[in-house]
């Protein structure tokens, strides 16, 4: 007589994962963060155009794991960007709610980038980068960060600009000129290596220009900001 077959256990018939797909993805993981790390110690040291088994030796991993764990080399160079504002954002974050003056809140803001950026340089620059043997398109979370953060700024405006009776269709231009503004200045700042204008002196214009353009369209709105003008009187 033929021996019925013995029923599959229950924890494979679920679909719930066993412990060795588990453990496997812990370990791809792993090494993904391993790659990205070494990827970032590169370009932090060389810049943007560093060769893949070079982070694959930083990594401790062969080449062909590096190809394993990402699609290909466009798709490496997004998620490190994606790591990069990371870093960036957890700097950033905190200081793009306002406190204090609007003044004060402008200058913290705009210090806190231009510092990052002056202890990153390479790693703010390969944000941009595209190596012409290489035709990927523009970045998409560089594109949508930049978005986010004009759309926060937006919001911000709007609150503002509503709360003292002006007009808030002002906000959307006005937000994503001030970091238009302050992209287009950093961005070309970082690749001049004649040191011509400082950090300290970056900062100053950026928080300047921003505080103009505030104070401008806010007149043009009815709305008086001064030195004293606190964020809570309008957010």
């Amino acid at each position: 007589m033929t021996r019925a077959a013995a029923p599959k256990s229950a924890a494979l018939d679920d679909g719930s994962p066993d412990g060795r797909s588990t453990r496997w993805d812990d370990h791809n993981a792993d090494r993904r963060e391993r790659i990205l790390a070494a990827a970032i110690e590169l370009v932090q040291q060389s810049g943007g155009d560093v060769a893949v088994r070079d982070i694959a030796e930083r990594a401790g991993v062969p080449r062909s794991v590096v190809y394993r764990i990402f699609r290909d080399r466009d798709d490496l160079d997004e998620q490190l960007r994606t790591e990069i504002i990371g870093r960036l954002m957890r700097v950033l974050s905190p200081v793009l709610e306002p406190h204090g003056t609007i003044r004060e809140a402008i200058d913290i803001a705009a210090t806190t980038y231009v510092s990052w950026v002056s202890e990153n340089p390479l790693l703010h620059q390969f944000l941009g980068f595209s190596p012409a043997k290489r035709t990927a398109p523009g970045s998409r979370v560089v594109s949508g960060t930049r978005i986010a953060v004009s759309r926060r700024l937006q919001a911000l405006i709007e609150a503002g600009v509503t709360r003292a009776g002006g007009d808030p269709a002002i906000a959307e231009p006005l937000a994503f000129g001030v970091v238009g503004l302050v992209d287009g200045a950093v961005n070309r700042w970082v690749h001049r290596a004649d040191g011509a204008f400082s950090a300290e002196q970056l900062s100053e214009f950026l928080a300047e220009s921003i505080w103009v353009m505030l104070t401008t369209h806010g007149a043009h709105q009815g709305i008086v900001l001064t030195a004293d003008t606190r964020a809570s009187d309008l957010f």
